[in-house]
């Protein structure tokens, strides 16, 4: 087993939910095994600053018990900084500097893909790290904390916004984030019974989308005693354009790891379907029939968007996200006890941790395709033309780990 005396934690990359109860599992299971542990604050940045620090904050009963677990956010800061761009030709020995300066002798760090790669960059100038997988977009391999508080507030907001979509006859379009995969949107938009969802992985084909919308709602307003209805589409911000471009927004730049930020995906989407709902002259005949037609005021259809943006990852975490970040926080002290640097906690099942070295753990995953042929059987729409679910038996003989 490696010497540790001290552990420096970092949380990195976006904020969402069970990233406090990753600090708490690190905090008092190290205490357990006679280990302190520090808040290492604002992420890199501050790894990078640690040497002109006049103190950290340690992590002891006092002050863990002052950390709640079931609020989202971090205790120890965030900062979207990516080491190797630091223009300053000394920077790992400064890190170095700050490190032996508190006595810290290796580091939990928790994070998505960014902050995973620096993960790699760290272990490989010798610095001993530990990766807890974090991120909301459940892009990396293993499950990350964040994701199921990060479906289950999609969820709610969509439910939710059906009450004023009902008031209103309103198509509604509600743009989540996810990065580039459709993890979020998919089952968030599961989870809420939204009529349609639209991720970047189904490359989406709008007459499709439209023709399913036109059906579902004229016929569940028309069925209305009172001719209400809605319907929702759920769609992921890396939606891809017919073209297979993604949508972008060019005024904000790009972060600190390279990445354009994506934008616009849920007023495409409002676009293509208020074009659509303009040129078929079966709309006039709906809106007539069900009493809403008002001539050169309302002749068709409102189509709204609403993006509930870092709502989505605030507020508060899932229960199934502390229970996760505390058994991964624990699970990291263990590796790094065990000598078993430059990997990613996977999961704790039972008496077993799993883990996964950090650049396999970091590779994209995307979503599944064979199974979104489930939901389309239950009326869902992909934005493609359905396709029978296609399946096989297979009898569970042993204990098999499973991620969302």
């Amino acid at each position: 087993m490696a010497e540790i005396k001290k552990i420096g934690i970092i949380t990195s990359g976006g904020d969402c939910g069970g990233l406090n109860a990753v600090i708490k599992g690190v905090a008092r299971f190290a205490y357990s095994k006679g280990i302190e542990s520090v808040v290492i604050p604002n992420g890199y940045a501050g790894l990078y600053n640690l040497v002109d620090m006049d103190a950290v904050t340690i992590l002891n009963a006092e002050r863990v018990s002052k950390i709640e677990a079931s609020l989202a956010g971090s205790e120890a800061g965030h900062s979207r900084v990516k080491i190797s761009k630091i223009n300053d030709p000394n920077k790992y020995e400064r890190i170095k500097e700050g490190l032996k300066k508190f006595k810290i002798d290796a580091l939990v760090i928790s994070g998505g893909d960014d902050t995973g790669s620096v993960v790699v960059d760290l272990s490989s100038q010798g610095i001993p790290c530990v990766h807890v997988p974090k991120t909301m977009d459940l892009d990396l391999q293993p499950y990350s904390v964040g994701g199921d508080s990060a479906i289950n507030r999609i969820a709610q907001f969509t439910r939710d916004l059906k009450t004023t979509g009902m008031s209103h006859n309103r198509i509604l379009v509600i743009e989540v984030f996810g990065r580039y995969v459709g993890h979020t949107a998919f089952r968030g938009g599961v989870g809420a019974e939204a009529d349609c969802i639209l991720i970047p992985e189904v490359p989406a084909d709008f007459d499709i989308v439209y023709a399913h919308m036109k059906t579902t709602y004229f016929n569940r307003i028309e069925r209305s005693d009172v001719k209400a209805g809605t319907y929702m589409i759920v769609v992921a911000e890396g939606l891809k354009t017919a073209s297979g471009e993604l949508l972008y927004d060019e005024s904000a730049g790009v972060d600190a790891f390279g990445h354009k930020k994506l934008a616009g995906a849920g007023k495409y989407v409002r676009q293509q379907l208020e074009k659509r709902l303009k040129n078929d002259p079966e709309v006039v005949d709906f809106m007539k029939r069900t009493g809403m037609y008002a001539p050169g005021v309302y002749e068709a259809p409102e189509v709204r968007e609403v993006t509930p943006g870092h709502l989505v990852r605030c507020g508060s975490s899932s229960a199934f996200d502390v229970n996760f970040g505390h058994s991964a926080g624990s699970a990291a002290v263990l590796l790094l006890l065990e000598g078993k640097t430059g990997n990613t906690v996977a999961s704790v099942y039972g008496d077993k941790i799993y883990y996964i070295p950090t650049a396999q753990a970091i590779k994209r995953r995307e979503v599944d395709l064979s199974e979104i042929a489930i939901y389309e059987s239950l009326g869902i729409c992909f934005g493609r033309n359905p396709e029978p679910y296609k399946y096989s038996l297979v009898e569970l003989k042993d204990t098999v780990v499973r991620h969302v």
